[in-house]
């Protein structure tokens, strides 16, 4: 026997399946007992289902988009390679880093990775945060 409690509108009930053959029941709510039958639907899959954007820069973390601006900047986009989380940030908008300098680590398939700077640049914006939960393609940091 298996016993729920319910709270509908306001109005609390107790459901004591009696028994449970087929599409059939006997349950108890609230001391009444009563006769249903079950509609059982199927579902396709309980099952997320992620869907990414496409990639425009495969080969690479960076993507290079030029802004159109006065100063005629050019902006490299620092993509993240995989989903996962982010454990730490080295940098803060404003530093200078060099290639090879470490941006952040994250955590993707419970493995810790490093995820360093591929050219020498200067940090702009940071999209992200310690603990954030980020998907494959989603944008981490710009650098100029």
């Amino acid at each position: 026997m298996r016993s729920f409690k319910f709270t509908i509108r306001g109005n609390n009930y107790e459901v004591d399946v009696l028994k449970l053959e087929g599409s059939f029941a006997e349950v108890e709510v609230n001391g009444s007992s009563y006769q249903i039958e079950i509609e059982r639907q199927r579902t396709e899959s309980k099952t997320p289902v992620l869907i990414r954007p496409k990639r425009p820069n495969p080969t690479g973390s960076h993507e290079i988009i030029r802004e159109e601006k006065e100063t005629k900047a050019v902006l490299s986009k620092v993509i993240s390679p995989l989903p996962g989380a982010i454990i730490q940030l080295f940098v803060k908008v404003g530093d200078q880093v060099k290639r090879g300098d470490k941006l952040l680590i994250y955590e993707a398939m419970k493995m810790e990775n490093n995820l360093v700077a591929e050219k020498d640049g200067l940090i702009k914006t940071i999209k992200v945060q310690v603990g954030d939960t980020v998907l494959q393609g989603d944008l981490l940091m710009e650098m100029e």
